[in-house]
């Protein structure tokens, strides 16, 4: 995931804004991590470059 598409993502939920963590990066790309919602404090992950922006009973474990 690159850096700037906080500029442009918003919790699914609620349209909140969300804060990024960031655990693991490669070059400028944000590999591992989590983004998380400021407003209804949901986690969305981030595996492999790619946030996982379904809902938390949506996603496969």
């Amino acid at each position: 995931m690159k850096n700037w598409l906080m500029e442009i993502l918003a919790c699914p939920l609620c349209k909140g804004e969300l804060e990024l963590r960031v655990e693991r990066t490669e070059g400028e790309e944000i590999v591992e991590g989590m983004l998380i919602c400021k407003e209804c404090n949901v986690t969305y992950p981030i595996e492999d470059g790619i946030p996982n922006m379904l809902p938390p009973e949506l996603r496969e474990e």
